[in-house]
């Protein structure tokens, strides 16, 4: 059997070949239908290889005569009847492969594709609310489907949503503002949400809604204030925090600001992506107000959990970016604390001690890096060039030779090891070597 045959059966199978009933079958008679199937199946996904929809659909459609209840066979068959616009028939396919397993992601995917294809909105707003149980970033998508069916208030509502939990993308952020700005969702008057707390003390949206009214007219000393009474009424919200935060920032109290970041951070209830931001907020703060650069040390470690991003290598970027080379090696240092093993923050701190030319410990941690990853050229390279800097021309000369053997269609790197062995063999009085490092060196170039 030819590998791409294995291939197809192979993504067959995993698909799963439907239920048998094999209580009433001879063995030889379920062996030769699961070769018939199978061959049908490998047939059609040749033909919509390339793109010869029909002969596909009628090899499926003999391996369903087989197989009726294959929701793998379905699938297949509506992307191809979906292929060839046969948008009615796709539809069917789609939908008896979700009858039979309504747990694979892939098959509602095709029901939207046909809804989207066709200008169906209503029918693909169903269909993408069941996708953001698979995917919540599905939600933008529903969002949009919302606006154009005109279901605006159902848009507003999950764009609020969404924004509490992430940061919008563009074209969100145009909806809500476009939404916002209508007459329709024009926010509450500031009587109406002054008498609703005095009512209502308790209910905290209220006070969120003042203060983003306030807010809006750039009146701060008032949302202040209305934050400072949200955080005596409900000590325990964390809007409250969030809010006073940002406030104390304004009002230079750094002091008062690290106390509102801890308390977000040390919440189970505000999503990473809130408390990402207010720790950005706050190292902004820290970098005209160096002394509070212990609180930034002690937020980072409440970012441990996140395998999403490393704060320390950021944190290590964000320096760096600036030319504060110092503080960019100590918060890469922190990184690597952390995660020894990170690949970019290894490179990325390596290039920060060469700026600095910290010759000695570039020279330790890119051994100490070899020896992590001994098949990674750039190691050697900044060994190597940390020695020649060092005037141990024998030890660069070892480590860049060492490492040029792992050099593979990398021209700029290799240039610069052929520059650095140049600089080991002069000064070793090594002629032979130097020689055949700059020919190699000018052919390169």
């Amino acid at each position: 059997m030819s590998s791409r045959r294995h291939i197809a059966l192979l993504v067959f199978l995993l698909l799963g070949l439907g239920s048998r009933s094999l209580a009433q079958q001879n063995p030889e008679d379920i062996a030769l239908d699961e070769n018939k199937s199978e061959d049908y199946f490998f047939e059609a996904l040749t033909q919509r290889g390339i793109e010869n929809y029909d002969k596909a659909i009628i090899a499926l459609q003999k391996a369903l005569e087989i197989e009726p209840k294959n929701a793998a066979f379905l699938f297949e068959l509506g992307k191809n009847q979906l292929a060839a616009k046969n948008y009615i028939a796709a539809e069917i396919a789609f939908k008896s492969a979700i009858e039979i397993d309504p747990k694979q992601r892939w098959y509602w995917n095709g029901l939207y594709d046909i809804y989207y294809q066709t200008k169906a909105f209503d029918k693909a707003i169903g269909v993408v609310q069941k996708l953001v149980e698979f995917d919540p970033n599905m939600r933008e998508d529903l969002v949009s489907l919302y606006m154009a069916t005109d279901q605006k208030e159902k848009a507003l509502v999950l764009l609020k949503e969404i924004d509490a939990s992430s940061n919008l993308t563009k074209t969100m952020e145009f909806y809500k503002l476009k939404l916002e700005r209508s007459n329709e969702f024009a926010s509450p008057k500031k009587e109406t949400l002054e008498k609703a707390i005095k009512e209502y003390p308790k209910y905290e949206q209220n006070y969120i809604d003042l203060i983003t009214l306030y807010l809006s007219f750039n009146q701060e000393e008032k949302a202040f204030e209305v934050a400072k009474e949200l955080e005596k009424e409900i000590p325990s919200s964390e809007w409250a925090q969030v809010s006073l935060m940002k406030f104390y920032l304004n009002a230079n109290d750094g002091t008062k600001a690290s106390q509102s970041m801890f308390k977000v951070l040390q919440s189970d209830k505000i999503d990473l992506k809130i408390k990402h931001r207010v720790f950005n907020e706050f190292l902004i703060f820290a970098v005209n107000n160096p002394i509070y650069f212990k609180e930034v040390d002690a937020a980072i470690p409440y970012f441990d959990s996140d395998a999403s991003i490393s704060v320390a290598q950021e944190v290590a970027k964000f320096f760096w970016r600036k030319k504060d080379l110092e503080k960019a090696s100590y918060y890469f240092e922190k990184a690597l604390q952390q995660k020894p093993d990170a690949v970019e923050s290894m490179n990325d701190y390596l290039e920060v001690l060469q700026q600095k030319q910290d010759f000695q410990r570039l020279v330790r941690k890119a051994t100490e890096f070899s020896e992590l990853f001994p098949t990674y050229p750039n190691y050697y390279y900044y060994a190597g060039w940390g020695f020649n800097q060092l005037k141990n021309y024998q030890k660069a000369k070892e480590y860049l030779e060492n490492g040029l053997d792992f050099v593979v269609d990398n021209q700029p790197l290799e240039v610069l090891f052929f520059e650095q062995l140049i600089i080991s063999c002069e000064n070793l009085k090594d002629t032979a070597k130097k020689q055949r490092y700059s020919t190699k060196l000018k052919q390169i170039k």
